[in-house]
């Protein structure tokens, strides 16, 4: 074989392009040019077609012409200027001017994620437009951009999660080099960017994978999406190629910083971990880092926590997982609506407690709503490993009208909470628009052929309807329809919210901000982690440093609590030292009342009402006395 940078695709070199292309279900396979030129590829006893084209240059069109004459796209296609039913475009990505050669990733340890749409990110939803934004994320205190699905799929708009083109960034945000320079401005800003790739199935229009080897799925398995990809069946190893490929593609024409992979519960491989598809995607991914550092974070329904274990313990060797009981959880203290998947869920502090000490709330009990066991024991996994969200794509439009989380609880509530999340020990993740209190929806939207589309706005309904609450507007249809433009227009941001918001975008400022510069966030210079429950909405989270000068976080999302004492040991201060507010969410520029944050009477404690307060240790000087043994200065 020709030397590649990789296995597959149209490759620019020296002498022309180079092109291979599994394709065993194919007699013949020709490079069509723009007009009528056809240049046929030789065929090995693998099935691959390969060969040399020298009168293609890059930035011109092509096609591939299947044994019976149909023209298609390039499966690993670079770019699809029309669209996946179009023809395929030659890219040279290595003519692109980086200017990151010192970037050198962060760790994840460092991370606040900022989950993003780029279509309804900004009003122009190009790639150009989002690069404009990155200097104030950055400002905000944000760390990485997690970029939704951009593989590309069929039609004007969608979330990303149907593409069909899985090496060609979407013509609907701008061009290949747009994605990049957007990457290239964010790592100048001090930002790392992940992006969420998808392989578990294919969208269910513009898929031409089968038409090259119908081994390229599988009917052994079920996904609610579509069909299974093969990658445990015969023939499945150039399968396994063409995935792994992709996500060292990604990482190294795009200078991405990691992954996020999609529902990993639907990616089915019988494989022991070491040899699994997702430990080979993994691995593939950091040797095209080369000496960057890469993050890999799963999806993972099942809370399947080997995800994160290294391969040399029996894991698939990623870096962290999100955690849906934590939102979850959230979510039944701030509405109180424990219905649908919230079933299993109190909402109640010990639960927020025993998530920052542990991770996953199901580790392998009984859950009702399932009817099964859910999750595996991650007792081993360090507290960053896991993703904690108030907010993201999923559960907004899961809503049924897109309603954010500030729309449906307390203001102090959401507060509260959302400083417990955001100085929590995992690692925190805002949702697009979050950190201002966007008024913006953010619906299910697909525009797909009417066909597909009345079967998706079905199926949406279907989704829904285990929600009771929201059986009453799927009976007068007054969902929104996932096909209709104005779902979509619906959800673009309004970025002037930033103004009139201004006191929640500087509380996520501010929180994000404090993260960044305390040590307490950082695994190297903490001890360890402990917490224990104040009251019925209220617990407290106490961070041990070496330094002995710790740090408390109390979250009170109830009532105002008064206690004339406290035996509770975790609010006794270090030897030598009182405790110091350093944050509070009671403040009045934050949109609170103004008062006291925390206070200390008669050797007793208040704690407000739904507010949450930060305070870290301070050292008493040695000359001086605290007359009434307060540890409150």
């Amino acid at each position: 074989m020709t030397q590649r940078r990789f296995p597959i695709g149209a490759e620019v070199k020296t002498l022309g392009v180079h092109f291979r292309v599994w394709a065993p279900d194919q007699d013949s396979l020709h490079v069509v040019l723009e007009g009528t030129h056809r240049v046929k590829l030789d065929r090995d006893a693998e099935g691959y077609h390969e060969g040399w084209v020298d009168d293609l240059a890059v930035g011109q069109r092509y096609q591939l012409a299947l044994s019976n004459g149909d023209l298609v796209p390039d499966p690993a296609s670079r770019f699809q200027p029309d669209g996946p039913h179009g023809p395929s475009i030659i890219v040279d990505p290595t003519l692109f001017p980086w200017t990151d050669a010192e970037w050198k990733g962060r760790p994840l340890d460092e991370f606040a994620v900022y989950e993003l749409h780029v279509g309804t990110f900004t009003q122009e939803g190009t790639w150009a437009a989002a690069t404009r934004e990155l200097s104030e994320l950055a400002a905000a205190g944000i760390t990485c951009i997690e970029v939704m699905p951009v593989a590309d799929f069929p039609g004007e708009f969608g979330w990303g999660y149907d593409g069909v083109c899985m090496f060609a960034p979407t013509r609907l945000y701008g061009s290949p080099d747009d994605f990049r320079r957007f990457v290239d401005v964010a790592h100048s800003l001090g930002l790392c960017v992940i992006l969420d790739v998808v392989y578990n199935h294919l969208g269910p229009d513009g898929n031409y994978l089968s038409k090259f080897a119908k081994a390229y799925f599988t009917d052994r398995y079920k996904t609610e999406w579509g069909e299974p990809i093969n990658f445990d069946g015969p023939d499945s190893g150039p399968v396994q190629e063409f995935f792994v490929t992709n996500a060292a593609y990604w990482i190294q024409e795009f200078h991405l910083d990691g992954l996020r992979l999609d529902a990993t519960q639907a990616i089915y491989d019988s494989a022991p971990p070491a040899r699994h598809i997702i430990t080979r995607i993994g691995q593939r991914a950091r040797a095209a880092a080369q000496n960057r550092i890469i993050v890999l974070i799963a999806e993972n329904e099942t809370q399947h926590s080997d995800l994160s274990l290294p391969v040399s313990e029996g894991g698939y060797g990623l870096d962290a997982l999100w955690n849906d009981d934590v939102h979850h959880s959230a979510m039944v203290a701030l509405t109180e609506q424990r219905e649908a998947y919230y079933t299993d869920y109190r909402g109640e502090p010990q639960e927020f407690v025993s998530a920052a000490k542990y991770g996953y709330l199901y580790q392998g009990q009984w859950y009702s709503w399932q009817k099964n066991r859910r999750g595996t024991p991650c007792f081993a996994l360090p507290s960053t490993a896991f993703v904690a969200f108030l907010q993201n794509h999923d559960q907004i439009a899961n809503s049924g009208k897109g309603e954010r989380v500030h729309q449906l609880a307390d203001d102090g509530q959401y507060r509260a909470l959302s400083t417990m999340i955001l100085l929590g020990p995992s690692t925190p993740m805002l949702f697009q628009g979050q950190e201002f209190a966007a008024s913006t929806p953010f619906l299910y939207f697909a525009d797909h052929n009417p066909e597909l589309n009345r079967l998706v706005d079905a199926g949406r309904r279907a989704f829904l309807s285990q929600f009771p609450s929201l059986h009453e507007s799927i009976r007068k249809n007054a969902l929104s329809v996932p096909g209709d433009r104005q779902t979509f227009e619906s959800c673009k941001l309004n970025f002037t919210e930033r103004q009139t918001n201004a006191p929640q975008y500087q509380l996520t400022r501010d929180l994000l901000n404090l993260r960044q510069r305390d040590p307490a966030f950082r695994m190297e210079t903490r001890l360890a982690l402990d917490g224990a429950v104040l009251g019925p909405q209220a617990l407290l989270l106490r961070y041990f440093l070496h330094d002995g000068c710790d740090r408390l976080l109390l979250v009170n999302w109830g009532h105002e609590i008064h206690w004339l004492t406290a035996p509770e040991p975790l609010l006794a201060p270090p030897r030598g030292t009182r405790w110091q507010v350093a944050f509070s969410t009671d403040d009045a520029p934050y949109g609170g009342p103004g008062s006291c944050p925390v206070e200390v009477k008669d050797h007793g404690w208040r704690f407000p009402g739904k507010a949450a307060t930060f305070l870290h240790a301070e050292p008493v000087p040695d000359n001086e006395i605290i007359e009434d043994g307060s540890p409150l200065s």
